[in-house]
């Protein structure tokens, strides 16, 4: 049935950056027409009278696999977030905790409004993922985390080259396109650290012949730099550029400490940045230099990584600390403003996903991918007068997203999931917790 959105505050995200009043008409999968008032038969109407809608936000670098580790890894340095905790508790995963660990992020996400991600699974149990990714409606490049190497790696997580090649292969070929095209495989190498460059260069030749991104993590913490540059010889975003993996596939998340040169690279080869400025901060990784990297012409977007090294996954959260650390960085009021960190969240997610052409904006023929937000709360008044974006980036919450649609389909509408069963999650999620922690064998 089409669906139609009425009396809505519309913030397009076009190439003219209009916001306008009017209607949304969706047919299918798509956004069929705008018009300040459309009338036709047949059709679902979602009055919006008073609201804003928006496209569906995008986050670029996401870990499902450990959002059921929430709070449980706080207030420790990366490497050591990794090897005494993350690590193990992954490695403890069964094919049911991945499954409702995703489905518990992907709960979040939708909730507030995020309808698109980039995600990083862990070793072991993906297709849970994508099988919670396929139900809930959630649009998404995915892809199994990707370890053959490192010092600390435990046994549950290290991997043969070849067999770790060969179950990305199969995940590919039945995970990829799947859905309407709204599921697509992502490879994804850790990291660097955690991988030896036999494996490197066959995911740059697999990500060349299926047409398919890579997903990995760079220069996100110093301890992270002095070991690329100890047994590879050279800084990081360097290294991926002489193996041949920076390009419009690869998406780097953090890029925190990079020096002249690799910011130069990164923006050259037109190779995609996310940005985790809260996760950053949790961690104490650093502030990476993203008003540097926007002037150098660099593709930049937006996401909040995982729940343990956050703690949550609210995009709207991302957007306001990505304009504040800036602006405290540089001791300036006027760098990232509203808009240009809106559109990290947006168009700059839709361009990150190379699906700038279907997602991002909301634009007649796109992908019926929108969100509608009550900004008429307490904490977003007064309303006249002020201008919708900086509304969103410095006022609005998750909690204020009352409707998300993802290809066209309603998953939430009046903050209740329709795909997803919330009680049962959180239900399963305290069941399954306790049991991963026994089994890892992790201590606080």
């Amino acid at each position: 049935m089409k669906k139609l959105i009425k009396n809505a505050i519309i913030v397009t995200m076009n190439e003219k950056r209009e916001i306008i009043k009017g209607d949304i008409l969706i047919e299918g999968d798509k956004i069929e027409k705008i018009a300040p008032t459309i009338v036709v038969e047949d059709a679902e109407v979602i009055n919006a009278d008073g609201k804003v809608v928006i496209p569906g936000l995008i986050q670029t670098h996401i870990h499902l696999t450990q959002t059921l580790y929430r709070g449980q890894a706080d207030d420790l340095e990366l490497l050591d977030w990794l090897k005494e905790r993350v690590w193990p508790l992954e490695g403890s995963h069964t094919s049911e905790s991945n499954y409702v660990s995703a489905k518990l992020g992907i709960s979040e996400l939708i909730k507030g409004g995020t309808t698109s991600i980039i995600d990083m699974g862990t070793v072991n149990h993906t297709d849970s993922i994508f099988e919670a990714i396929d139900e809930s409606g959630l649009r998404a490049h995915a892809g199994k985390c990707m370890m053959d190497y490192g010092v600390g790696v435990p046994a549950t997580l290290m991997e043969d080259t070849e067999e770790s090649i060969k179950e990305s292969i199969r995940l590919l070929k039945k995970w990829h396109g799947k859905s309407n095209n709204r599921i697509n495989y992502a490879f994804a190498p850790r990291f660097v650290v955690s991988c030896t460059e036999e494996l490197l260069v066959k995911v740059r030749d697999l990500s060349r012949e299926y047409g398919v991104m890579v997903h990995t993590h760079a220069s996100e913490n110093r301890g992270e730099i002095e070991l690329v540059q100890k047994d590879r010889g050279m800084r990081n975003v360097v290294y991926l550029h002489k193996l041949g993996l920076t390009g419009e596939k690869l998406i780097l998340a953090h890029c925190i400490w990079l020096d002249e040169e690799e910011m130069k690279l990164l923006a050259e080869t037109g190779t995609r940045i996310s940005h985790c400025p809260n996760s950053n901060l949790k961690l104490a990784s650093g502030i990476a230099k993203i008003p540097e990297l926007l002037e150098m012409g660099a593709v930049v977007s937006i996401a909040a990584d995982g729940a343990p090294c956050n703690n949550n996954m609210d995009v709207f959260q991302e957007m306001k600390s990505a304009a504040l650390i800036q602006k405290a960085r540089l001791l300036s009021p006027t760098v990232m403003p509203a808009q240009q960190v809106f559109e990290l969240a947006t168009i700059g997610g839709a361009k990150a996903m190379g699906l700038a052409d279907k997602i991002g904006s909301i634009e007649e023929g796109k992908k019926a991918d929108v969100v509608i937000v009550n900004l008429d709360k307490l904490h977003c008044y007064p309303s006249d007068e002020v201008d919708v974006v900086s509304r969103l980036v410095y006022a609005a919450q998750a909690s204020d997203v009352d409707t998300t649609i993802i290809d066209g389909n309603i998953v939430m509408q009046n903050r209740q999931l329709l795909t997803l069963n919330e009680k049962e999650i959180m239900k399963d999620a305290n069941r399954l917790i306790s049991q991963q922690i026994k089994r890892a064998n992790v201590k606080k």
